[in-house]
């Protein structure tokens, strides 16, 4: 009878231990993904499709946690646009939209302070006359690379996860 009585609280202790785990399992899950580098390429200018790429982002950030993220967000050609001020339209006659308005500001300024770094393509900048400090939103020195496509290449070469959302 002893041996039973010792059996069944041993046994009553393991399904203490489990269901413990049960209930942590949104800190599981975030921890089972690991550290992952990620690097999402934006080259199109449709607002709806890059807030999507967007959501896409602060999805993964949700999922993984942002302490386990290194992210970057190559931007070139067409998709500039995601940080061109509206205003810049007028003088910037090789873009068709510009997307950095008050729907979309909110958005990216988020991302950023997830530590979701943005980089612009200088190739782009030069090709269309684009002024870093006039026409694009938040963009510094330091986040313009030399070509977005040679940067997405030399990303993936140092095991970034490539995605075009």
């Amino acid at each position: 009878m002893q041996y039973v009585s010792k059996w069944v609280g041993l046994s009553l202790i393991m399904l203490a231990f489990v269901f413990a785990g049960c209930n942590n399992s949104t800190a599981e899950t975030k921890e089972g993904y690991g550290k992952q580098k990620v690097v999402y390429h934006i080259n199109y200018d449709n607002p709806k499709k890059q807030i999507g790429a967007l959501r896409n982002i602060q999805n993964h950030i949700n999922a993984v946690g942002a302490e386990n993220m290194d992210i970057k967000v190559v931007l070139h050609g067409n998709g500039l646009s995601l940080l061109l001020d509206p205003e810049s339209l007028s003088h910037l006659p090789k873009f068709k939209n510009a997307n950095a308005d008050q729907n979309m500001l909110p958005r990216i300024d988020n991302l950023k302070s997830q530590k979701v770094v943005f980089n612009v393509c200088n190739n782009t900048v030069k090709g269309r006359k684009v002024d870093l400090n006039k026409d694009l939103y938040d963009v510094v020195e330091s986040d313009v690379v030399p070509s977005g496509v040679a940067e997405l290449s030399h990303l993936q070469a140092q095991g970034y996860t490539y995605i075009k959302p």
